[in-house]
């Protein structure tokens, strides 16, 4: 099953022309999920032809505005139907909180049912799971509670039936059994899981938000197919970069050589680069895999 990656946002603080502020969006097997929602991003669902209805879960990284200020238009949305089912939105501590008072900001009716969950973890930890994937956070350095997460898909069994009938095996418990990589007994012989079929090895998509260098970073970002990072400065603004506490380019290119990442795709670029051409180029001297972000950019695996 295809997971599909869309860029709605990716400029830093500060909205231009060419780029809303941050939000992407992961869809899975119809299931969607987004990665913070900064103000506009449902306008730039509505115009990369997304079905906002699909979001189930909202992965919040931190409380500043820039990442969270659509979070009350999208909510009254999702909600504006006859059975809108549950949204639940993740984030680090105090998430609780600061929804408690997003809620109060102004008048509407809450027609969809909310669960605010607060990940309180000091290494990175699995938060949620069930048979198709799991989700990762841990806790990042910017100042402010907040957390850099990791889709893992699972590896999936994959029976080969041509094997499977020439051990006269056919569609049933047994193999259902073999799938779950359980070894099962037919006509007095024991047969392994990988007697009749193959593993396909799962996706792992990591998302590195705002933050300075930290070892979470290294291990969220561990063996992906996708890092997605912020690169907010270029290598000769490392200054700044320290002082707001945010990557460069050069960082995030090291770090994904660090992780073993397959592709490296950079985002939240300050407004200050009319053109991306240097950071580019920082970036893929160090990682030559390495791809600029921008709004509505789609990426399959």
């Amino acid at each position: 099953m295809a997971i599909e990656i869309t860029f709605l946002g990716t400029s830093s603080m500060v909205p231009t022309k060419e780029r809303n502020v941050q939000s992407i969006y992961l869809e899975y097997k119809g299931e969607g999920i987004l990665v913070d929602c900064g103000e506009g991003t449902q306008r730039q669902m509505n115009i990369a032809g997304i079905n906002r209805l699909k979001v189930k879960k909202i992965l919040i990284s931190h409380w500043h505005g820039d990442h969270v200020s659509g979070l009350i238009g999208l909510i009254q949305t999702i909600g504006n139907v006859a059975e809108p089912g549950t949204l639940t939105i993740y984030g680090p501590p105090g998430t609780k909180k600061h929804m408690g008072h997003l809620l109060e900001s102004c008048i509407f009716d809450l027609r969809i049912k909310l669960e605010i969950k607060e990940i309180k973890t000091e290494k990175k930890a699995v938060f949620f799971e069930n048979e198709d994937y799991q989700l990762e956070a841990a806790p990042l350095d910017h100042g402010v509670p907040c957390l850099g997460y990791a889709f893992v898909e699972k590896n999936k069994r994959n029976i080969n039936m041509d094997k499977a009938k020439k051990l006269g095996l056919e569609p049933g418990p047994l193999l259902g059994k073999l799938q779950k990589g359980q070894a099962v007994k037919h006509d007095g012989k024991t047969i392994k899981p990988d007697d009749v079929s193959t593993i396909k090895k799962g996706k792992k998509i990591a998302f590195i938000m705002d933050t300075t260098y930290c070892k979470a970073c290294i291990e969220l970002a561990e063996n992906s197919d996708v890092l997605v990072s912020e690169a907010t400065y270029e290598s000769s603004k490392k200054e700044k970069a320290e002082e707001y506490k945010h990557l460069t380019t050069e960082q995030v290119a090291m770090m994904a050589g660090q992780s073993n990442a397959k592709k490296l795709v950079l985002t939240h670029f300050s407004q200050r680069y009319k053109t991306l051409h240097d950071l580019e180029e920082e970036a893929k001297r160090i990682f030559p895999n390495t791809v600029m972000a921008y709004d509505f950019m789609k990426i399959k695996l």
